[in-house]
Protein backbone atom coordinates (compact mmCIF):
# COMPACT_ATOMS: atom_id res chain seq x y z
CA UNK A 1 0.00 0.00 0.00
CA UNK A 2 2.67 2.56 0.81
CA UNK A 3 4.41 1.86 -2.84
CA UNK A 4 1.29 2.31 -4.06
CA UNK A 5 0.79 5.61 -2.21
CA UNK A 6 4.22 6.75 -3.28
CA UNK A 7 3.22 5.68 -7.32
CA UNK A 8 0.62 8.19 -6.70
CA UNK A 9 2.45 10.77 -5.13
CA UNK A 10 5.23 10.57 -8.09
CA UNK A 11 2.30 10.91 -10.69
CA UNK A 12 0.71 13.82 -9.16
CA UNK A 13 3.67 15.70 -8.99
CA UNK A 14 4.71 15.01 -12.21
CA UNK A 15 1.32 16.21 -13.72
CA UNK A 16 1.51 19.28 -11.79
CA UNK A 17 5.31 19.69 -13.43
CA UNK A 18 3.93 21.65 -16.37
CA UNK A 19 2.37 24.53 -14.38
CA UNK A 20 5.27 24.93 -12.42
CA UNK A 21 7.58 25.63 -15.74
CA UNK A 22 4.73 28.54 -16.31
CA UNK A 23 5.49 30.26 -13.45
CA UNK A 24 9.32 31.14 -15.63
CA UNK A 25 9.88 33.32 -18.85
CA UNK A 26 5.95 33.77 -19.65
CA UNK A 27 5.68 35.07 -16.40
CA UNK A 28 8.89 37.64 -16.99
CA UNK A 29 7.49 38.93 -20.11
CA UNK A 30 4.16 40.07 -18.98
CA UNK A 31 5.44 41.32 -15.69
CA UNK A 32 8.10 43.28 -17.74
CA UNK A 33 5.00 44.34 -20.11
CA UNK A 34 7.09 43.60 -23.09
CA UNK A 35 8.76 40.62 -25.04
CA UNK A 36 12.95 41.11 -25.20
CA UNK A 37 13.39 39.43 -28.93
CA UNK A 38 16.85 38.94 -30.21
CA UNK A 39 17.41 39.78 -33.93
CA UNK A 40 19.91 40.91 -36.88
CA UNK A 41 22.14 43.93 -36.38
CA UNK A 42 20.58 44.70 -39.97
CA UNK A 43 20.02 42.48 -42.47
CA UNK A 44 17.27 43.38 -45.00
CA UNK A 45 14.10 41.28 -45.58
CA UNK A 46 15.08 39.42 -41.76
CA UNK A 47 15.51 42.29 -39.63
CA UNK A 48 16.08 45.91 -40.10
CA UNK A 49 15.20 49.41 -38.33
CA UNK A 50 13.79 51.91 -40.78
CA UNK A 51 14.80 55.29 -40.55
CA UNK A 52 12.26 55.97 -37.75
CA UNK A 53 13.46 53.09 -35.64
CA UNK A 54 10.29 50.57 -36.54
CA UNK A 55 11.73 47.54 -37.00
CA UNK A 56 10.44 45.38 -40.17
CA UNK A 57 11.67 41.73 -41.81
CA UNK A 58 10.68 38.11 -41.29
CA UNK A 59 12.36 37.43 -38.03
CA UNK A 60 11.19 40.52 -36.89
CA UNK A 61 7.42 39.67 -37.85
CA UNK A 62 7.94 36.13 -35.52
CA UNK A 63 8.47 38.10 -32.61
CA UNK A 64 5.57 40.53 -33.23
CA UNK A 65 3.36 37.02 -33.06
CA UNK A 66 4.89 35.89 -30.02
CA UNK A 67 4.17 39.28 -28.36
CA UNK A 68 0.42 39.15 -30.25
CA UNK A 69 0.47 35.21 -28.47
CA UNK A 70 1.51 36.40 -25.38
CA UNK A 71 -0.03 40.00 -25.23
CA UNK A 72 -2.96 40.07 -27.86
CA UNK A 73 -0.76 42.76 -29.11
CA UNK A 74 2.27 42.56 -31.54
CA UNK A 75 3.85 45.88 -30.72
CA UNK A 76 5.21 44.64 -27.11
CA UNK A 77 8.41 44.14 -27.87
CA UNK A 78 12.24 45.03 -27.19
CA UNK A 79 13.92 44.43 -30.06
CA UNK A 80 17.31 43.93 -29.26
CA UNK A 81 20.05 43.76 -32.31
CA UNK A 82 22.83 41.08 -32.07
CA UNK A 83 25.67 40.02 -33.74
CA UNK A 84 26.81 36.61 -34.42
CA UNK A 85 29.22 36.52 -31.90
CA UNK A 86 27.20 37.75 -29.07
CA UNK A 87 23.78 36.09 -29.60
CA UNK A 88 23.87 32.63 -28.17
CA UNK A 89 25.49 34.52 -24.80
CA UNK A 90 22.49 36.96 -24.95
CA UNK A 91 19.87 34.33 -24.49
CA UNK A 92 21.74 32.25 -21.99
CA UNK A 93 22.45 35.24 -20.43
CA UNK A 94 18.77 35.88 -20.31
CA UNK A 95 19.12 39.69 -22.20
CA UNK A 96 16.51 38.30 -24.18
CA UNK A 97 13.90 35.79 -24.19
CA UNK A 98 13.57 34.56 -27.55
CA UNK A 99 16.51 34.87 -30.73
CA UNK A 100 15.16 35.46 -33.65
CA UNK A 101 17.94 36.30 -35.80
CA UNK A 102 18.56 33.92 -39.00
CA UNK A 103 20.32 31.09 -36.58
CA UNK A 104 21.12 27.57 -38.07
CA UNK A 105 19.85 24.20 -36.01
CA UNK A 106 22.98 21.98 -35.07
CA UNK A 107 23.06 19.54 -33.10
CA UNK A 108 25.98 21.32 -31.50
CA UNK A 109 24.27 24.47 -30.77
CA UNK A 110 21.64 22.09 -29.48
CA UNK A 111 23.11 19.96 -26.82
CA UNK A 112 25.73 22.35 -26.07
CA UNK A 113 24.80 25.44 -25.41
CA UNK A 114 21.63 25.00 -23.13
CA UNK A 115 19.83 26.13 -25.84
CA UNK A 116 16.40 25.19 -27.33
CA UNK A 117 15.77 25.38 -31.47
CA UNK A 118 11.89 26.03 -31.48
CA UNK A 119 11.19 24.82 -34.98
CA UNK A 120 12.48 25.09 -38.39
CA UNK A 121 11.59 28.64 -40.07
CA UNK A 122 13.23 28.93 -42.74
CA UNK A 123 14.92 26.34 -44.74
CA UNK A 124 17.91 27.87 -46.00
CA UNK A 125 21.90 26.59 -47.51
CA UNK A 126 24.87 28.45 -48.06
CA UNK A 127 25.43 29.76 -51.53
CA UNK A 128 28.33 32.01 -53.05
CA UNK A 129 27.58 35.52 -54.64
CA UNK A 130 30.47 36.98 -56.68
CA UNK A 131 30.12 39.87 -60.05
CA UNK A 132 28.27 38.48 -63.05
CA UNK A 133 31.39 40.14 -65.12
CA UNK A 134 33.50 36.92 -63.70
CA UNK A 135 31.35 34.86 -66.35
CA UNK A 136 31.16 31.90 -63.62
CA UNK A 137 28.38 29.26 -63.51
CA UNK A 138 29.93 27.25 -60.65
CA UNK A 139 31.45 28.00 -57.32
CA UNK A 140 34.35 25.22 -58.11
CA UNK A 141 35.83 28.25 -60.58
CA UNK A 142 36.67 30.36 -57.61
CA UNK A 143 39.46 28.36 -57.60
CA UNK A 144 42.32 30.79 -56.17
CA UNK A 145 39.85 33.09 -54.95
CA UNK A 146 39.31 35.11 -51.81
CA UNK A 147 35.96 34.79 -50.06
CA UNK A 148 34.78 36.96 -47.40
CA UNK A 149 32.95 35.51 -44.93
CA UNK A 150 31.38 36.50 -41.36
CA UNK A 151 33.19 35.07 -38.21
CA UNK A 152 31.30 32.98 -35.89
CA UNK A 153 29.03 31.29 -37.95
CA UNK A 154 29.13 28.00 -39.90
CA UNK A 155 29.74 29.70 -43.11
CA UNK A 156 33.79 29.24 -43.12
CA UNK A 157 33.74 25.67 -41.90
CA UNK A 158 31.10 24.41 -44.56
CA UNK A 159 32.89 26.73 -47.17
CA UNK A 160 36.65 24.68 -46.09
CA UNK A 161 34.84 21.34 -45.90
CA UNK A 162 33.43 21.91 -49.53
CA UNK A 163 36.30 23.21 -51.44
CA UNK A 164 38.94 20.83 -49.74
CA UNK A 165 36.85 17.88 -50.95
CA UNK A 166 36.99 19.10 -54.41
CA UNK A 167 40.63 20.20 -54.49
CA UNK A 168 39.95 23.83 -55.04
CA UNK A 169 42.17 26.41 -53.22
CA UNK A 170 40.26 29.43 -51.76
CA UNK A 171 41.14 32.47 -48.74
CA UNK A 172 39.36 32.90 -46.52
CA UNK A 173 38.58 36.78 -45.25
CA UNK A 174 36.85 37.15 -41.97
CA UNK A 175 35.09 39.85 -40.97
CA UNK A 176 33.49 40.31 -37.65
CA UNK A 177 29.97 41.43 -38.93
CA UNK A 178 28.18 41.26 -42.39
CA UNK A 179 28.50 45.05 -43.48
CA UNK A 180 32.23 44.96 -43.15
CA UNK A 181 31.66 41.61 -44.76
CA UNK A 182 29.86 43.35 -47.48
CA UNK A 183 31.96 46.63 -47.74
CA UNK A 184 34.96 44.08 -48.36
CA UNK A 185 33.24 42.93 -51.27
CA UNK A 186 31.84 45.72 -52.54
CA UNK A 187 35.25 47.08 -52.79
CA UNK A 188 36.76 44.14 -54.43
CA UNK A 189 39.15 43.15 -51.64
CA UNK A 190 37.84 39.41 -52.28
CA UNK A 191 36.23 38.14 -55.21
CA UNK A 192 32.80 36.64 -53.49
CA UNK A 193 30.94 36.19 -50.48
CA UNK A 194 30.18 33.55 -48.82
CA UNK A 195 26.78 33.30 -46.60
CA UNK A 196 23.12 31.65 -46.46
CA UNK A 197 21.69 32.18 -49.84
CA UNK A 198 18.86 34.48 -48.16
CA UNK A 199 21.81 36.40 -46.55
CA UNK A 200 22.80 36.81 -50.08
CA UNK A 201 20.09 38.02 -51.05
CA UNK A 202 19.57 40.79 -48.67
CA UNK A 203 23.31 41.97 -49.38
CA UNK A 204 22.81 41.35 -52.91
CA UNK A 205 20.04 43.92 -52.87
CA UNK A 206 22.28 47.25 -50.92
CA UNK A 207 24.93 47.00 -53.59
CA UNK A 208 24.86 50.20 -56.28
CA UNK A 209 23.89 47.85 -58.90
CA UNK A 210 22.31 44.27 -57.61
CA UNK A 211 22.01 42.71 -61.43
CA UNK A 212 26.03 42.96 -61.73
CA UNK A 213 25.89 40.51 -59.06
CA UNK A 214 24.64 36.80 -59.33
CA UNK A 215 24.94 33.98 -56.81
CA UNK A 216 26.26 30.66 -57.89
CA UNK A 217 23.75 27.57 -57.99
CA UNK A 218 25.74 25.66 -55.93
CA UNK A 219 23.99 25.28 -52.16
CA UNK A 220 26.69 23.32 -50.23
CA UNK A 221 24.86 22.99 -46.79
CA UNK A 222 21.59 22.57 -44.62
CA UNK A 223 20.65 25.76 -43.25
CA UNK A 224 17.92 25.06 -41.14
CA UNK A 225 16.56 28.41 -39.72
CA UNK A 226 14.65 28.74 -36.56
CA UNK A 227 13.97 31.02 -33.02
CA UNK A 228 15.87 29.67 -30.70
CA UNK A 229 14.90 29.55 -26.50
CA UNK A 230 17.13 28.35 -23.44
CA UNK A 231 16.16 24.95 -22.41
CA UNK A 232 15.15 25.99 -18.67
CA UNK A 233 11.73 26.56 -19.66
CA UNK A 234 10.31 23.79 -21.88
CA UNK A 235 6.35 25.36 -21.28
CA UNK A 236 8.06 29.48 -22.68
CA UNK A 237 9.86 26.78 -25.93
CA UNK A 238 6.11 25.59 -26.14
CA UNK A 239 4.77 29.29 -26.53
CA UNK A 240 7.44 30.02 -29.17
CA UNK A 241 7.62 26.53 -30.97
CA UNK A 242 3.17 26.90 -31.40
CA UNK A 243 3.25 30.35 -32.41
CA UNK A 244 5.80 29.41 -35.12
CA UNK A 245 3.44 26.55 -36.32
CA UNK A 246 0.32 28.09 -36.07
CA UNK A 247 1.72 30.67 -38.78
CA UNK A 248 2.45 27.52 -41.02
CA UNK A 249 -0.92 25.76 -40.16
CA UNK A 250 -2.97 28.84 -40.73
CA UNK A 251 -1.32 29.19 -44.52
CA UNK A 252 -2.57 25.85 -44.96
CA UNK A 253 -5.70 26.38 -43.82
CA UNK A 254 -6.81 29.55 -46.04
CA UNK A 255 -6.71 31.60 -42.91
CA UNK A 256 -4.96 35.13 -43.24
CA UNK A 257 -5.19 38.50 -41.51
CA UNK A 258 -8.46 39.30 -43.84
CA UNK A 259 -10.10 36.68 -42.84
CA UNK A 260 -9.54 36.87 -39.56
CA UNK A 261 -11.28 40.73 -39.48
CA UNK A 262 -13.96 40.16 -42.03
CA UNK A 263 -15.40 35.86 -42.01
CA UNK A 264 -16.50 34.66 -39.09
CA UNK A 265 -16.27 31.06 -39.80
CA UNK A 266 -12.39 31.80 -40.49
CA UNK A 267 -11.89 33.50 -37.19
CA UNK A 268 -14.34 30.75 -35.09
CA UNK A 269 -12.09 27.81 -37.25
CA UNK A 270 -8.96 29.42 -36.15
CA UNK A 271 -9.98 29.68 -32.47
CA UNK A 272 -10.92 26.09 -32.37
CA UNK A 273 -7.43 25.47 -33.75
CA UNK A 274 -5.80 27.47 -30.76
CA UNK A 275 -8.14 26.91 -27.84
CA UNK A 276 -7.41 22.94 -27.17
CA UNK A 277 -3.70 24.03 -25.89
CA UNK A 278 -4.68 27.91 -25.07
CA UNK A 279 -4.80 26.55 -20.88
CA UNK A 280 -1.10 25.08 -20.86
CA UNK A 281 0.32 27.37 -22.88
CA UNK A 282 -1.33 29.85 -20.49
CA UNK A 283 -2.83 31.76 -23.18
CA UNK A 284 -5.90 33.01 -24.23
CA UNK A 285 -8.45 31.08 -25.83
CA UNK A 286 -8.36 33.67 -28.70
CA UNK A 287 -4.41 33.41 -29.17
CA UNK A 288 -4.32 31.81 -32.03
CA UNK A 289 -6.69 34.32 -33.96
CA UNK A 290 -4.77 37.45 -32.36
CA UNK A 291 -1.42 35.89 -33.64
CA UNK A 292 -3.05 35.76 -37.22
CA UNK A 293 -4.42 38.90 -37.04
CA UNK A 294 -1.50 40.89 -36.38
CA UNK A 295 0.80 39.42 -38.90
CA UNK A 296 -0.78 37.06 -41.45
CA UNK A 297 -0.28 33.10 -42.17
CA UNK A 298 3.26 32.22 -43.05
CA UNK A 299 3.26 32.85 -46.39
CA UNK A 300 1.84 36.36 -46.07
CA UNK A 301 5.17 36.70 -43.81
CA UNK A 302 7.41 35.56 -46.34
CA UNK A 303 5.87 37.47 -49.41
CA UNK A 304 5.78 40.51 -47.43
CA UNK A 305 9.14 40.42 -46.33
CA UNK A 306 11.30 37.83 -48.86
CA UNK A 307 9.24 37.04 -51.58
CA UNK A 308 9.28 37.85 -55.79
CA UNK A 309 7.86 41.45 -55.03
CA UNK A 310 10.25 42.09 -53.06
CA UNK A 311 14.08 43.46 -52.97
CA UNK A 312 15.29 39.87 -52.02
CA UNK A 313 12.97 38.18 -54.88
CA UNK A 314 13.45 34.88 -53.66
CA UNK A 315 10.71 32.48 -54.84
CA UNK A 316 9.05 30.22 -51.84
CA UNK A 317 10.95 27.28 -53.07
CA UNK A 318 11.38 24.44 -50.60
CA UNK A 319 10.04 26.82 -48.43
CA UNK A 320 6.24 26.49 -49.67
CA UNK A 321 3.92 24.00 -47.97
CA UNK A 322 4.29 20.42 -48.37
CA UNK A 323 1.11 20.41 -50.38
CA UNK A 324 2.40 22.33 -52.77
CA UNK A 325 5.32 21.24 -53.72
CA UNK A 326 7.77 22.73 -50.55
CA UNK A 327 8.91 20.63 -47.46
CA UNK A 328 7.61 23.36 -44.86
CA UNK A 329 5.51 21.57 -42.31
CA UNK A 330 3.95 21.83 -38.67
CA UNK A 331 2.01 19.55 -36.49
CA UNK A 332 -1.15 19.44 -36.41
CA UNK A 333 -3.22 21.29 -34.52
CA UNK A 334 -5.32 20.79 -32.49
Amino acid sequence: MMRLGLGLAVTTLLAAAPSIAHAGTIDDVRSRGALNCGVNEGLVGFAKADSSGVWHGFDVDICRAISAAVFGDPDKVNFVPLSSATRFDALANGDIDVLSRNSTWTMSRDTNLGLDFAGIAYYDGQGFLTQASYGMRSALELFGARLCVVSSTTSEVNAAAYFGSKGVDVTFMTFDSRPEALEAYSEERCDAITADQSALASDRSLLDDPDRHVILPEVISKEPLGPVTRDDDPAWTDVVRWTLFSLINAEEMGHTSTTMMTVDDSKVSATKMGQPAAQSLNLEDDWLVNVIAAVGNYGEIFDRNLGVDTALGISRGINSPWNAGGILYAPPMP
